[in-house]
């Protein structure tokens, strides 16, 4: 099985949302049932919160419910777990591949890797407002989509390296 982590600072507002949107992608092929996916933050502020309210929001809105996500924060243990690590922006990989030690190798930028944008960052929209968030979906849909067809060529399991 296909394991994936999504990471961002908090894990409440978008590697909930990257986690739901590749659920969304996967379901609409009828492949998730192949995958194990989760989404967790390098800290553990929110630790069993909810998604921001602002989340639930903007993927409600689009027919993706991710109100059953909770918060949680970053294990050791996830990298021997998860064989792809994918990450928000470059802070966060950074500290990823600080902590992986040699398992570094399994984590990489979520647009990056999904082909939409080279070296590619989806700005953190809490601290910002309803654009922010739209922002913030728009590139994380673009991504959830690139995984997909990269992990589900013609159908066919991708491969992660």
């Amino acid at each position: 099985m296909n394991r994936l982590l999504f990471v961002c600072l908090g894990n409440i507002c978008r590697s909930p949302l990257m986690e739901g949107l590749v659920r969304a992608e996967l379901r609409k092929l009828g492949r998730l049932e192949r995958y194990t996916i989760d989404s967790a933050g390098l800290g553990a502020w929110h630790a069993g919160e909810m998604p921001d309210p602002r989340a639930m929001a903007i993927a409600r809105q689009r027919g993706i419910d991710i109100s059953m996500q909770r918060a949680r924060a970053l294990t050791s243990r996830d990298f021997q777990a998860f064989d792809l690590v994918l990450c928000a922006d470059r802070r966060n990989l950074s500290e990823l591949r600080r902590r992986a030690g040699s398992d570094a190798d399994r984590c990489a930028l979520f647009l990056d890797w999904s082909g939409v944008k080279a070296e590619g960052e989806v700005p953190d929209p809490y601290t910002g407002g309803a654009a922010e968030f739209e922002l913030a979906y728009a590139l994380i849909e673009r991504g959830a989509q690139g995984l997909v067809r990269r992990l589900e060529p013609a159908g066919q399991a991708g491969d992660f390296r």
